[in-house]
């Protein structure tokens, strides 16, 4: 593994395993990059953090805020090489800065984790910006056992979204009381696109599942999708990046692809 740079692209000590999920997924982003408007650089080390903080919260779905670094624009070289010819500037706030700083304000269901509790509620402006009234730009909520799938509640509180929204979607055993719910329609993203799990429900379906890797949990984790939308509801091409904020890819130069 290595970035656009020489140098180490695991200074932010991410899983060797999932570092290689990453690039798999950065390489989906390049070849459909014109299937999108936008794109949003996000930092792989707040990604492997929210997986984690996403499998000690079972049962629960949790509502993470999501910031950039006003200081830390993305590197325009990695932007270049993920440009869509249909790409648009100043659709969203935050757009053209790395996503570097997570923190979790919610844990719930599908419709309560949406609202913020009132530690997280910017009182200025509250009353304009509904149940998002918060200090954070973009946001990401968790699908446990659920694809990353945007569900009406989901595009309901995008509305107050000043910069964009992002699904999680974690497919894992032990199940425990959630068993992977797959009857969604709708594309779908995964990190290691190259990994085909059963879509069956059966017990030898499950047995047959691949192991991507082992959180700090104890879980054994079988898919990672990963979604981004602004809220007028078109796609966000989504580029995991590294401290250097170069994007994780495999051995050979991504821009020969």
């Amino acid at each position: 593994m290595k970035s656009l740079e020489e140098g180490p692209s695991h200074i932010d000590m991410v899983e060797p395993w999932l570092e290689a999920l990453m690039a798999d997924y950065n390489r989906d982003s390049m070849a459909q990059r014109d299937q999108y408007k936008a794109q949003v650089h996000l930092r792989g080390s707040v990604l492997q953090e929210i997986i984690w903080w996403a499998l000690q919260s079972l049962p629960d779905e949790i509502l993470v805020g999501l910031d950039f670094d006003g200081s830390l624009p993305v590197r325009q070289d990695v932007a270049a090489q993920f440009k869509s010819e249909h790409e648009q500037n100043d659709l969203f706030q935050g757009q053209g800065y790395v996503v570097t700083e997570a923190h979790i304000v919610n844990r719930g269901d599908s419709f309560s984790v949406h609202h913020l509790p009132e530690e997280w509620i910017d009182g200025i402006y509250s009353q304009d910006r509904g149940s998002r009234a918060g200090r954070f730009t973009h946001w990401l909520h968790t699908h446990p056992n659920a694809p990353a799938l945007p569900s009406e509640a989901d595009a309901d509180a995008a509305q107050e979204t000043q910069g964009i929204d992002m699904i999680l979607g974690l497919r894992f055993t032990p199940e425990g009381p959630l068993p992977w719910y797959d009857d969604y329609e709708g594309v779908q993203r995964s990190l290691g696109s190259k990994q085909q799990t059963p879509r069956k429900k059966g017990f030898f379906a499950r047995k047959r599942l691949p192991v991507l890797g082992i959180a700090p949990s104890g879980h054994a984790i079988h898919d990672i999708q990963l979604i981004a939308f602004h809220k007028n509801g078109f796609g966000i091409n989504v580029v995991l990046v590294n401290d250097y904020g170069s994007p994780y890819i495999l051995d050979h130069n991504i821009e020969s692809q």
